[in-house]
């Protein structure tokens, strides 16, 4: 019988500065619609090195709101990747759209630019409106080929960069390009949920730099309410607002932002951690059938999460539950769901996200990981894989 404490896949790590910083907004004036929230949008948009930042209720809020502002509508036609959670691909659906998928790529497991020029040329021009990459596990995409891509075909691009605050890549003029700084992609998101690198409960950003977009979501997340006299059409007096657009109550609360700005003050140290873990998973199981994580030169991985592909997922998955470890599968391909079954999507499509699906495990990476446990999930999968 196991007598080991319980190891997670992923949890929150939250610091007694967080605690205080909390109640430090519950004791004060405003609990929400405050200054705490724009102060929040600004640390941000500052440390993933955006112009423009909107915080939302959630990462999915912020894909709503996200495709809403790109023009999204009935009869839009737009790409994603196939490995991902399925609201990368509703929000699209939300608005009336239509969703492609394109495969991934076998070593980084993000979504293969070659499969979307590939998809692009199988319709005429103007077929499509835009792109969802995702930075599938911290991993950042080559966004400036994806960029590329869509200038070609006059396309916009929405990074999903749920998993990679803090992570980059370098550019092919040897610069650094921060996931979400707005350089090769015209929204950028981000997720604020407790397994994220950085929490606000619940919660969620979006970047741009792009300063139309950027008033459009601040109206789209408040009910489509503006109460600024610069773009007023009438003005009655100091209490007037006007509804200019249908918007979403999708509001931060300025509770979530306060803890927002503090557990952003000790995020590179947090990414730090989650680096060491995964390096230290690496050499564990270099030596085995394992496989581990790509990473190419110049590239920042964030490690949202560690997945690594091994023949006998289920079996391992098994194994490491009834020895006290909770790993996680990352994802079920979209397609494979009833709902988008339903929307005449096949399986066997995409190949390389299939044979994917069936061999990928997240193990557990969090900050707090302690290298005890470390040790503990490293001794159990090799236990396993070695029988």
């Amino acid at each position: 019988m196991n007598t080991h404490p319980f190891i997670p896949y992923g949890r929150q790590f939250i610091s007694e500065e967080d605690i205080k910083s909390v109640v430090k907004i519950l004791r004060s004036d405003f609990l929400t619609q405050g200054p705490k929230v724009n102060e929040f949008e600004e640390a941000f948009a500052s440390y993933v090195h955006s112009k423009y930042a909107v915080a939302v209720s959630s990462g999915t809020a912020a894909l709503h709101l996200s495709a809403i502002a790109l023009g999204i509508r009935p009869g839009t036609n737009v790409i994603t990747t196939p490995i991902t959670f399925v609201s990368s691909a509703n929000c699209v659906r939300y608005c009336g759209g239509n969703i492609y998928f394109a495969d991934i790529d076998p070593l980084t497991y993000t979504l293969d630019p070659m499969m979307v020029v590939e998809l692009l040329s199988k319709y005429p021009k103007g077929t499509f409106s835009g792109i969802i990459p995702v930075d599938l596990a911290g991993y950042p995409v080559d966004m400036e080929i994806l960029h590329d891509i869509a200038k070609k075909y006059k396309l916009w691009v929405l990074e999903d960069a749920c998993h990679a605050p803090g992570g980059h890549f370098i550019d092919s003029r040897g610069n650094i390009q921060y996931c979400g700084n707005g350089e090769n992609s015209d929204l950028t998101i981000f997720s604020f949920h407790p397994v994220k690198h950085i929490t606000t409960g619940e919660g969620g950003m979006i970047t741009t730099n792009d300063f139309d977009l950027y008033r459009k979501l601040m109206i789209l997340r408040t009910h489509g309410v503006t109460k600024d006299q610069k773009f007023l059409l009438e003005n009655h007096g100091g209490w007037y607002y006007e509804m200019q657009e249908l918007g979403y109550n999708y509001r931060l609360t300025d509770i979530q932002a306060a803890l927002g700005i503090s557990q952003l003050t000790t995020a590179d140290e947090k990414l730090k951690r989650r680096t060491e873990i995964a390096l230290h998973y690496d050499e564990a199981f270099k030596n085995s059938d394992i496989i581990t994580p790509k990473v190419d030169k110049g590239v920042q991985h964030a490690y949202h999460l560690y997945i690594i592909l091994v023949e006998d997922r289920l079996g391992l998955y098994n194994f490491l539950l009834k020895n006290g470890i909770n790993s996680q599968v990352h994802y079920i391909p979209v397609y494979f769901h009833p709902y988008y079954q339903n929307l005449k999507q096949h399986k066997g499509d995409f190949p390389v996200a299939e044979n994917y699906y069936k061999r990928c495990l997240s193990l557990p990476m969090y900050p707090s990981l302690t290298r005890e446990q470390e040790g503990y999930v490293i001794k159990k999968v090799l236990e396993y894989v070695k029988k």
